[in-house]
């Protein structure tokens, strides 16, 4: 398996988190501020070139009945732009329970977005 980066998409800020290349281990990295704006988006992929990520996960906000609102419509959107920037798979996620777990845990978008990978790689280990 190759690194995996998470995003916890917002319009003032993204969480960041990547795996390493064994899937095990999620660490959460700093946030990125406006990363709907060209200079967000930039930094966005630099991130995934740094850490050398094949593959892009952004948290979809579903209501607790699983319904899209504006927060998914522009999740969407925001991954249409970073997948036609970055080249590499930009897959969406349910992020439902990740925000609450990481106001849990004291942390900010970053640990949201690891808690959101954390999520994914379990999901897929669980199909295998």
């Amino acid at each position: 398996m190759s690194r995996v980066i998470a995003l916890d998409h917002g319009e003032a800020r993204c969480g960041v988190a990547v795996s390493d290349p064994t899937g095990e281990l999620v660490t959460p990295l700093p946030v990125v501020e406006r990363p709907g704006t060209r200079r967000g988006l930039a930094r966005l992929a630099a991130v995934v070139r740094e850490r050398d990520a094949e593959l892009v996960i952004v948290g979809l906000p579903l209501t607790l009945a699983g319904e899209e609102g504006v927060q998914a419509e522009a999740a969407r959107t925001f991954s249409e732009r970073l997948a036609q920037l970055l080249q590499i798979p930009v897959e969406l996620y349910d992020e439902r329970l990740t925000t609450k777990m990481a106001d849990r845990s004291g942390g900010d978008d970053s640990v949201a977005a690891a808690h959101l990978l954390e999520s994914w790689l379990m999901t897929r280990k669980a199909s295998a």
